[in-house]
């Protein structure tokens, strides 16, 4: 038995749909797929469709774009996290954003049609993706509103209290993206300087 997949399925299931019975994550479980990838190594690509959320296992995960040339991080996944490229994954098109592992990975992937398959058939699972969508779209406004109204020290505040493991493993040119500042910015708000 992969007792990565259980403990990864019931980390994501916890930090989403706690109360999800045990056949519920099984189930999930029964159908994910497993994959490894090496540090460096490309998931997604631009313009390459999105057909699975992604369950981190091991490892860390960034999702980023460019514009005007420039590499933006998106968001960062690790360890009991999910990752996917929510405008692409729902609408099955190309997306713009890339996924690499950013150090070696192991993922486990729940394909688009056997989630919209099970979320017809089983209540609990349809129940966990609302959750999953509701968690997106809540982070996604956490961070417009934080973009919008925080200071650089702010931002980087915040991101340590809750996701201290992005601010340990992450390289600081993709958190300063994240965070919208340039290296040298962040080095100051780091050093205690703004």
């Amino acid at each position: 038995m992969d007792m990565l997949l259980k403990q990864t399925v019931d980390a994501v299931v916890n930090s989403r749909y706690p109360e999800m019975s045990q056949e519920g994550r099984k189930l999930i479980e029964h159908f994910l797929v497993r994959k490894e990838f090496a540090k460096g190594e490309t998931l997604l690509k631009e313009g390459e469709t999105s057909h699975h959320i992604v369950f981190v296992g091991k490892g860390m995960l960034r999702q980023f774009y460019y514009k005007n040339r420039k590499d933006v991080t998106e968001h960062f996944s690790y360890e009991g996290c999910i990752l996917m490229c929510i405008e692409s994954f729902l609408k099955q098109e190309p997306t713009r954003l890339m996924v690499e592992a950013l150090e070696p990975a192991v993922i486990y992937l729940l394909p688009y049609e056997v989630l919209q398959t099970l979320a017809k058939e089983n209540w609990e699972i349809n129940l966990f993706y609302r959750k999953v969508l509701e968690y997106s779209l809540i982070v996604s406004q956490v961070k417009a509103d934080s973009w919008r109204f925080e200071t650089a020290r702010e931002r980087y505040n915040i991101l340590m209290d809750m996701h201290p493991e992005v601010i340990k493993r992450a390289p600081l040119a993709h958190i300063a993206s994240y965070l919208l500042m340039t290296p040298e910015t962040l080095s100051r708000v780091r050093s205690g300087v703004l």
